[in-house]
């Protein structure tokens, strides 16, 4: 009896550790599954180690507009039907949205469950616009020399490796020619690889270095999060303190944010920010990044990001990066690419900053609106909720101007 009480309790001890080693190594696909993910994308900070970048004593307000927007009577047109905005923050699962113009708070609403205006949100991918822009003001304060440098001349480390040769420009427009389509359902893809070395500690540089080229630098786009991880590094190394560090020096406190934000940290060690993914930030704050934008790169009558920098991330010359050329690259039809923007073409040249599972900065600087929408999809891309969230968006630009 004794003997049989001990085999059942190994067992039973042999199949929890078991399943805790299956949890740790799918970690980063439980966690962004509804419902869950609606709490670990405002929680991040309990499930990584993390980085702050830390708000001014000072915070520059967002006062209230004249008027509020009448969202209730904003319709989009989506698939031949007619919706409203309610609508779209249940099909889309909206957490956070806000709406501002020339500065002022149109609209704010938290539809999420652990949402709030004190809710730092994952913000993932929208992270690369925000690296876009740290390496505009790096470069303005020659830290870095040009966009012509290459890769592994900043970071001897990638020397012999398939970013060899590549240069920053290059990788500001995602054409590294490094990597395949970026596809989180191919179990070996460098993208899972990448995710597993970043939550299970695994080292990062091992699974960078090899990533392999499968064309040449600058003849193609290819949505890449590792190329702009690289892009983190290499303004690490010019700019010698972390991203969190700049992001706080250069952005955060001399735009006057609200709220701390904070950089989730791969495991392994060196911990590392994830240029590509990892900033936390409130919606405000959020939309206070986006407003820099839509002024042309000012804060007030502080010139802080180059306005020849926002330029470039309105659309670029050439064709490759087009709307409706990116397809074959991991793009949507109706978005084009620059400088770590998704860009809108057409004669308004609006873009927008996006990240997985349904975070969007959506900037149309033509007039000074800016919209930020925070999601929790079941998946991380969803063409269908990516087309309907669009359409919506450019309708409540549409309602901004009719104020």
């Amino acid at each position: 009896m004794r003997a049989t009480k001990v085999l059942a309790a190994t067992a039973t001890t042999a199949a929890a550790i078991a399943g805790g080693a299956w949890l740790w190594w799918h970690q980063g696909e439980i966690a962004t599954r509804r419902p869950i993910n609606e709490w670990t994308f405002t929680h991040m900070h309990r499930v990584m180690p993390t980085e702050e970048v830390r708000r001014p004593a000072r915070t520059r307000l967002l006062p209230a507009a004249p008027r509020p927007l009448p969202v209730a009577d904003i319709a989009y047109t989506f698939d031949g039907r007619e919706h409203r905005l309610d609508e779209l923050h249940c099909r889309t699962r909206t957490t956070g949205f806000l709406v501002l113009h020339r500065g002022r708070l149109l609209h704010e609403s938290y539809p999420g469950v652990f949402a709030s205006p004190s809710a730092r949100f994952q913000l993932f991918s929208l992270t690369k616009s925000v690296t876009s822009m740290l390496f505009g003001i790096a470069l303005e304060r020659g830290e870095l020399a040009s966009t012509d440098e290459r890769v592994s001349e900043v970071l001897p480390q990638l020397a012999g490796t398939a970013y060899d040769g590549v240069t920053i420009a290059q990788l500001l427009d995602m054409r590294s020619g490094v990597g395949g389509v970026e596809d989180w359902t191919i179990p070996d893809a460098p993208i899972r690889r990448f995710e597993t070395a970043v939550t299970t500690g695994g080292s990062v540089l091992d699974v960078i270095r090899s990533t392999p080229r499968v064309r040449a630098p600058g003849t193609a786009f290819n949505y890449s999060t590792i190329d702009t991880h690289v892009l983190g590094w290499v303004l690490e190394a010019a700019t010698g303190t972390t991203i969190a560090d700049y992001a706080e020096q250069r952005l955060w406190q001399p735009m006057g944010a609200e709220s701390d934000a904070y950089y989730f940290l791969t495991r392994g060690h060196p911990r590392t920010a994830l240029g590509g993914g990892s900033l936390n930030a409130t919606v405000r704050d959020t939309a206070r990044v986006g407003a820099i934008m839509a002024a042309g790169g000012r804060v007030d009558d502080v010139q802080l990001v180059p306005e020849a920098w926002v330029a470039r991330s309105r659309g670029s010359q050439l064709p490759q990066l087009q709307p409706g050329a990116l397809v074959d690259g991991g793009g949507y039809a109706h978005y084009g690419y620059s400088n770590q923007w998704w860009t809108l073409g057409g004669e308004r040249r609006a873009f927008t900053g996006l990240g997985v599972h349904g975070q969007y900065l959506w900037v149309d600087p033509d007039s000074e609106t800016v919209i930020v929408k925070t999601s929790a999809w079941n998946t991380a891309d969803d063409e269908a909720k990516d087309r309907e969230t669009c359409a919506a968006l450019a309708a409540v630009v549409e309602a901004v101007e009719r104020l």
